[in-house]
């Protein structure tokens, strides 16, 4: 079975009164009878103005960023089955609570949102600016160069650092370390007595 969402279907009004004319295209030419045709009139424009269709409104969190900050009242406010307030000020309440939580957001986004925003266009600007202009042209320029100065660097370490290390190491590689396990005070007091 198909389920059908009501925000598909669609209201249509027919209206089965006879005060409408029915226009009727005219029949084809080799069908026509010689007697001349009224003029057909031309239709009347609705007495009641057409209001557009409603459109859905734009979303401003397209990417879902902000989904934890769509709070209800009922995730803030409850009461328990048993002690209920009166009526009036549960509803009282609740609507307080969320004209307090619409207008302060609308009155320090005011206060913040187009200040904040030119800073943030500024910053991404900066950002953009130094990629396009200092970074990229960087990583191009030393992706160019960086083979000339590796071939130099690797002539460098084989002709200098690599036999010198080689020497020193050739020289460390006679001494031999040994441990053992003996208390050195016990030598030293047994070649006293």
């Amino acid at each position: 079975m198909m389920m059908v969402n009501d925000d598909s279907l669609v209201e249509c009004k027919i209206d089965d009164s006879d005060e409408e004319q029915i226009n009727i295209p005219p029949p084809p030419p080799e069908f026509a009878s010689k007697a001349s045709t009224p003029a057909p009139k031309p239709p009347t424009p609705p007495s009641v103005p057409i209001t557009p269709a409603p459109t859905h409104p734009v979303s401003r969190d397209p990417n879902g960023i902000n989904q934890y900050l769509k709070v209800e009242v009922s995730d803030v406010l409850a009461e328990p089955a048993t002690p209920h307030t009166i009526d009036g000020v549960w509803i009282y309440s609740l609507a307080g609570f969320e004209r307090t939580r619409i207008w302060t957001y609308r009155c320090l986004s005011l206060l913040f949102a187009v200040p904040f925003a030119l800073l943030c266009g500024i910053f991404l600007a900066i950002l953009a600016c130094l990629r396009v202009w200092f970074l990229v042209p960087c990583v191009q320029l030393s992706n160019t160069f960086l083979p000339c100065l590796r071939s130099l660097c690797m002539c460098a370490v084989n002709v200098f650092i690599s036999p010198f290390c080689v020497s020193v190491a050739l020289c460390c590689s006679e001494i031999a370390v040994s441990l053992s396990n003996k208390d050195p005070n016990y030598l030293r007091n047994k070649d006293t007595v």
